[in-house]
């Protein structure tokens, strides 16, 4: 998917949920970014594996406060995932949530917005790779992070936000 798409069609619908100060060009580089390193915005469901979306979110448990149950339970991202789900008309349930990321692009992008929302560092500057890689790690947790991908992929998500400006 071309990523002026991606931006149109789930990006800037998921921003436009959630409050105006959650859209920032930090805020949709490090989304684009981190679409591009997770599925390239090709796969909505996982290789092998359980994630779902673009942005390739696990449904997590209660009790290891990870994925979509870790947003859930995140102070900071709880009451704004309702908010996302009812205008999303999903149940604000971390079951039916992740249910719904593989068929909801702007769900999904939403949810991945409010999982950077709950790092309790400054989203890193545009154009800073190491601190986009740096808190990349730390709110997905990939499990085979690819370091040598990221800084092609974040100077193509840089570019597209700029060819958009």
């Amino acid at each position: 998917m071309v990523l002026s798409d991606v931006i149109r069609s789930a990006i800037a619908p998921a921003l436009a949920i959630l409050p105006p100060q959650m859209d920032t060009p930090q805020a949709r580089v490090m989304l684009l970014s981190i679409g591009l390193q997770e599925s390239r915005f090709i796969y909505r469901q996982q290789i092998g594996g359980p994630a779902r979306g673009f942005w390739q979110c696990e449904q997590g448990t209660e009790k290891t406060r990870g994925g979509v149950w870790g947003f859930y339970l995140h102070p900071a991202s709880r009451y704004w995932l309702s908010v996302l789900c009812a205008a999303r008309g999903v149940a604000f349930d971390p079951v039916a949530i992740y249910g719904a990321l593989d068929r909801d692009d702007v769900l999904a992008a939403g949810v991945a917005r409010l999982g950077l929302f709950t790092d309790p560092k400054a989203l890193p500057a545009v154009g800073d790779v190491s601190e986009s890689w740096a808190l990349y790690q730390r709110v997905w947790r990939p499990g085979k992070p690819k370091p040598d991908t990221w800084p092609m992929l974040h100077a193509q998500a840089v570019a597209s936000l700029g060819a958009l400006t």
